[in-house]
């Protein structure tokens, strides 16, 4: 299981910006997927996830209303749209895979249970 991450950037604030996460070795509609974020000095947080057959959907406060996760099983590819960009979003984005399916809850994203994850993708957000 390979998983990429791009998309990327440096964007003004208020700007949108959509990463995207293309996977190979597995169907992403069989597996949960899950959207992390890592900023200078600060521990790695989960923003977002899907559990595996969509039941389950969680924004964290910091991306509610501006952030919407979505895939297109086509491409076998996840995409995190990000809207109104914020300074505090500036971050190293992950995207990892949950093979065992039990990362995303209600509560929030279990970074323990992801399994594959990608390298990550900056994003810079700077006036």
């Amino acid at each position: 299981v390979q998983v990429v991450e791009s998309g990327g950037g440096l964007v003004q604030p208020g700007s949108s910006l959509t990463l995207s996460c293309a996977a190979s070795g597995y169907t992403v509609r069989y597996y949960g997927i899950g959207w992390f974020r890592q900023a200078p000095g600060k521990d790695r947080e989960g923003i977002s996830c899907v559990s595996s057959g969509g039941g389950v959907t969680y924004y964290a406060d910091s991306g509610k209303g501006r952030f919407t996760i979505s895939r297109d099983s086509a491409k076998n590819t996840w995409y995190l749209q990000m809207n109104s960009l914020k300074l505090d979003d500036a971050a190293v984005y992950y995207c990892a895979v949950d093979i065992k399916r039990y990362g995303c809850t209600k509560e929030g994203a279990r970074m323990w249970e992801y399994d594959y994850w990608g390298q990550g993708t900056q994003v810079t957000v700077s006036s």
